[in-house]
């Protein structure tokens, strides 16, 4: 099936494209019932079945587009460089990728989903300006999104390089929270900027890949691998860094196999320190004098997007990346009493 370079980028990219056209078939029941029927049933779902076509036609054509390439580059490099450099080289490819898509996302591909409005003035806007401005945030625009058109669910984010920081509120968010609740929602979200956490995000995921791709040069070439899976493999072979056998094959038995209990592993770290830096976000809206409001807005989209006040312990550590709604107002409680000691 698999030849030489051009030949073995060409059929690896085909064995993608159809594996990724299976598993899209496959979901779409589940996806489709989670849509119509779960979230139909408590209320969430706004999708109209042309909008949920629409999407599932955007996302494959963003992805033979954009993918396409991307894995191709992947493999010319890991064929071409093989293992010695492999960790550096993939890691600096990487590294443009992540930073081209984190370029072109919000500016390219958000819009084909999503209406962007500016924020109007008024007394929301002047709060926000003010609570970036008191805090030297480059603040740059303020946009408002139809996630309605979707779900009620309700969210708001920041992103942006530099001194072109944008804020980003969902509309739900606006007819579930008071204006003072979404600043104080906001003061938590600067937090995240103030304490580097998506910075740091960012430097874990590149680690991530670079110890990825260094442990899977040392097992590349190793023939038993490919053979305990019924693949020919030679380690002898001619030009080929994967005992004869294809790239792709490669990659997929090394990270479905080899790399998945570690990737189980390091998962629950991230979510572990995803949680802390939840918790630490909350401290710096609290020491903003935003504790009452956040409280009120956190409990407000707790309950309107009908989330688990209270989970078990042990399957929210794994599982869930923001700490329970209960952990996280006995902590602003905590942090707001000890504020308040400091002023006495």
């Amino acid at each position: 099936l698999f030849g030489g370079e051009p030949r073995e980028i060409r059929d690896s990219l085909l064995f993608c494209a159809a594996w990724h056209l299976f598993d899209t078939f496959v979901s779409l029941p589940f996806e489709i019932y989670s849509t119509f029927s779960i979230e139909q049933r408590y209320g969430f779902n706004k999708t109209t079945a042309s909008l949920f076509i629409t999407d599932k036609l955007k996302t494959l054509a963003l992805t033979a587009i954009i993918g396409a390439p991307i894995l191709a580059g992947l493999l010319a490099l890991i064929r071409a460089v093989g293992p010695r450099f492999l960790a550096a080289y993939v890691g600096g490819f990487v590294l443009c990728v992540s930073l081209f898509f984190m370029t072109i996302f919000p500016i390219w591909i958000q819009p084909l989903f999503n209406k962007y409005e500016p924020l109007e003035p008024g007394a929301l806007r002047t709060a926000i300006e003010d609570l970036a401005r008191s805090v030297s945030y480059p603040l740059y625009k303020i946009f408002t999104v139809d996630g309605s058109k979707r779900s009620g669910h309700s969210n708001a984010y920041m992103f942006g390089f530099f001194k072109f920081k944008r804020i980003v509120i969902y509309d739900t968010l606006l007819t579930q929270a008071s204006h003072d609740e979404i600043v104080a929602i906001l003061a938590h979200e600067l937090g995240h900027w103030y304490h580097f956490h998506t910075l740091l995000g960012f430097v874990v995921t590149q680690l991530y890949t670079v110890a990825a791709f260094a442990t899977f040069a040392t097992v590349m070439s190793h023939a038993d691998i490919y053979r305990s899976f019924g693949f020919a493999a030679d380690p002898a072979a001619p030009d080929s860094h994967t005992a004869g056998a294809p790239i792709m094959i490669g990659l997929l038995l090394f990270f479905t196999t080899l790399w998945e209990p570690v990737d189980h592993f390091l998962s629950f770290l991230l979510t572990l320190n995803s949680r802390r830096m939840e918790f630490q976000a909350d401290a710096y809206a609290t020491n903003l004098r935003k504790h009452d409001p956040l409280q009120r807005g956190l409990v407000k989209i707790t309950f309107e997007n009908l989330g688990v006040l209270d989970p078990d312990p042990w399957y929210s550590a794994y599982h869930y990346s923001h700490p329970p709604l209960l952990e996280r107002l006995k902590a602003i409680d905590t942090n707001a009493a000890a504020n308040d000691k400091k002023t006495l």
